[in-house]
């Protein structure tokens, strides 16, 4: 029977971050899914590891590849599930009976995602999604990579992430999904999965490739948007002010302005 979900993970040389996401994954109390696992080659041990555990796999491989989106694409080519979820090497489940309170709501939806709960150095907190997404919004932000299932036909129908990019292909492909393709999506207002603060995308070296990435794909793809959004973006920060001035409070408060 096709399964409901495929699970795919990409590791290079993160034997210990690999660990937690694969016991995070077989210790499910629901272990109705494929689970993928693709390995860049590395040196550190990772692929004995995955071996040890081949007879839980559906699929596993470890060899040299372009880098992290080249291998998320591999993964999505071996996967047979009707939604995809990409838990990368570190990342992990919130708890072990997180699939099993949650699968019922994998139906329908182009784009399934839930809250995050991140982890740093110095706090951690949940992170929580809005419920309607829009250009403005993923000007600025993204969906939770590691708790968004993700329909495998929308590659199928769209295109896989572009492997040229080294960092921000997820974020292009959800802005494409929602934006330029109009998915359906849902916000399930539930923790799905753990995320630690220190990957590439937060190294503050790789900022500017970020900037660089994001600038490339927005004046290639929504150049026609970015001056109405600059202008949408100038005029929200000038309310956000106004909002929070005291005279302002102040004379909504005597009546002498509507609340706003």
């Amino acid at each position: 029977m096709k399964p409901k979900i495929s699970i795919i993970t990409i590791n290079y040389n993160n034997l210990e971050g690999l660990k937690k996401t694969v016991e995070g994954v077989l210790n499910q109390t629901w272990q109705e899914f494929e689970y993928i696992i693709i390995d860049g080659d590395s040196t550190d041990g990772s692929a004995a590891y995955v071996e040890s555990k081949k007879d839980l796999l559906h699929y596993w491989v470890s060899e040299p590849d372009k880098g992290v989106y080249h291998a998320m694409n591999k993964g999505i080519a071996k996967a047979s599930g009707d939604y995809l979820l990409f838990l990368n090497s570190g990342d992990h489940f919130y708890n072990k009976k997180v699939l099993e309170k949650n699968v019922h709501f994998l139906i329908d939806y182009d784009l399934i995602y839930f809250n995050l709960y991140v982890v740093g150095e110095i706090k951690e907190f949940i992170k929580e999604y809005p419920d309607t997404l829009s250009f403005a919004y993923f000007v600025k932000d993204t969906l939770p990579h590691p708790a968004t299932f993700i329909k495998k036909e929308l590659f199928q129908k769209y295109g896989l992430y572009k492997d040229n990019f080294k960092i921000v292909s997820d974020w292009k492909f959800f802005l494409d999904a929602v934006c330029k393709y109009q998915v359906s999506y849902i916000h399930i207002n539930k923790t799905l999965s753990v995320f630690y603060l220190g990957g590439m995308s937060s190294y503050p070296e790789n900022r500017l490739v970020i900037f660089n990435e994001k600038q490339q794909v927005l004046k290639v793809s929504y150049a026609s948007y970015l001056q109405d959004l600059d202008d949408v973006l100038k005029n929200n920060n000038t309310i956000t002010s106004l909002k929070k001035s005291r005279i302002i409070k102040w004379l909504i408060k005597l009546g002498f302005l509507n609340k706003f």
